[in-house]
């Protein structure tokens, strides 16, 4: 059931994405250690740099509000809005759920419909990937 709500409020956001250029939506929803809920949404710009993919969206708006701990994000995407294939993140965001996410727990859904969906954790994603405690000495 905790999947299917995931999905259901990145679905939900999907058509608010800003994709004037690319036309191709993406929408996320993040699960907190406690709980909560964010969706983010990607959110494009003429300067092509300066775009945000909505799993940091998600990310950004969860820790702005104080939150560390994330348990796992669903991603969803397609054409126009409307959901057509899964859609995964790319490797700036993978590098970003790494910093707050244990690799070997954090799970990715990849998501076409509530019932039509791909779990992988982070690890998978990202193997052999830097984080936090590389710069511990």
């Amino acid at each position: 059931m905790e999947i299917q709500r995931l999905i259901r409020a990145a679905i939900d956001v999907l058509p608010t994405s800003y994709v004037p250029y690319s036309h191709f939506h993406v929408a996320a929803a993040l699960l907190c250690g406690d709980g909560t809920v964010y969706t983010g949404i990607n959110i494009e710009n003429a300067a092509y740099t300066p775009t945000v993919c909505a799993e940091r969206s998600a990310f950004f708006r969860a820790v702005n509000e104080g939150k560390r701990e994330f348990a796992a994000i669903v991603v969803c995407g397609g054409k126009d809005g409307k959901v057509t294939d899964y859609c995964a993140p790319c490797g700036v965001c993978r590098q970003v759920m790494r910093e707050f996410c244990d690799p070997k727990t954090f799970r990715v859904i990849l998501a076409r419909s509530e019932t039509d969906y791909r779990e992988f954790t982070l690890e998978e994603l990202l193997p052999e990937s830097f984080g936090p405690a590389d710069l511990k000495g």
